[in-house]
């Protein structure tokens, strides 16, 4: 090949790469809507209410997506997926992002064609038991039948806990969450196990959710956060930075509530967060005010957290780790300059 020849075909190849980055973006803005990847209904995450209306900490990614881009966080449209079907969704371009209690591994992040983006949720595997049969601990869990979804890394964790431990057990595996929580409640299992956030959920759907209780062994780490498709770099960058509008929004004070008087602020971050100074939406090819509109329509990374998961909704899970960076917890934003 000749050196003509040769500089023109790598000049196509990051032309036609240039292309794809920019798709995804180009796409949702041409069809006027974000579509996003859920789960098929876990309470504060991902679910549904009687008229459709879907909320939930997973959900306020899309939200917040949508209001950068559109100014209007509804500008949503939801898939209810499967843990078996969620990456093949993901890959085929059926979903724009999946935002579904996903956990971020090494092996999903190089050999599914995705890329994980933040975390949004930092979580860890438990069990579930129902309370008379007078269990305490999973290490007493030896000779039990335990309920799961198949297509997770809980099904994983699971078979890992009890050969590290020399436990016998018996896997009851399901294709839905909601098949293996019923199977739980009817007694077809001895015990249920999911990330911890799913179990208190979860325990919400039985008929009396004091009957069972929550074991207090934690036997994996589970960070949960959105994906997008690998090789789509302007897009993640949309995705990524919309979720840490939120988290950074919280460390500012900066609030649904206040972020019009908050333009005013003299703090330089705030400004540039906010648009008032600086062009960083240039970089994500979105309007200069994009972050103001997540922070207004959808509210900083705590008023998400507490009325989808915390202390305002039923689930009263306590921040800890999912507190910010100054707090003692794990979520820290990175610098708006």
């Amino acid at each position: 090949m000749t050196l003509v020849r040769f500089t023109a075909a790598v000049a196509g190849t990051f032309l036609a790469a240039g292309a794809v980055q920019a798709a995804t973006l180009d796409d949702v803005k041409a069809k006027g809507f974000v579509q996003c990847g859920v789960s098929q209904g876990l309470p504060g995450f991902s679910n549904p209410d009687e008229s459709g209306n879907w909320s939930g900490l997973d959900v306020d990614v899309c939200r917040a997506v949508a209001a950068a881009i559109f100014g209007d966080a509804s500008k949503v449209k939801y898939t209810s997926l499967s843990a078996k079907d969620r990456f093949t969704a993901l890959q085929s371009g059926e979903i724009d992002i999946l935002s579904r209690n996903s956990t971020w591994t090494l092996g999903r992040d190089t050999s599914l064609g995705l890329d994980f983006v933040a975390v949004n949720y930092y979580d860890g595997q438990g069990f579930i038991v129902k309370a008379e049969l007078g269990v305490k601990s999973a290490m007493e869990l030896a000779g039990a039948s335990v309920c799961t979804e198949t297509g997770t890394t809980t099904e994983l964790n699971l078979a890992d806990f009890f050969r590290t431990n020399n436990l016998e057990y018996k896997p009851v595996v399901f294709a839905k969450n909601d098949e293996a929580v019923q199977a739980f409640a009817e007694g077809r299992c001895d015990a249920y196990t999911t990330d911890q956030s799913g179990l208190y959920a979860n325990r919400l759907k039985l008929a009396d959710p004091a009957s069972a209780i929550v074991l207090p062994e934690i036997i994996s780490k589970e960070p949960l956060g959105p994906a997008v498709r690998h090789g789509d770099s302007q897009w993640g960058d949309v995705v990524r930075w919309s979720y840490y509008a939120m988290v950074g929004a919280e460390e500012y004070g900066v609030t649904s509530a206040n972020v019009d008087e908050m333009k005013s602020s003299t703090n330089p971050e705030i400004k540039r967060l906010l648009g008032v100074e600086g062009e960083l939406g240039a970089g994500l090819g979105l309007p200069n005010d994009w972050a103001y509109h997540i922070i207004k329509n959808v509210g900083n990374y705590g008023e998400s957290f507490d009325r989808n998961v915390g202390e305002g909704s039923p689930l009263k899970i306590a921040r800890g780790v999912n507190g910010q960076w100054n707090k003692g917890g794990l979520q820290y934003a990175p610098p708006f300059r």
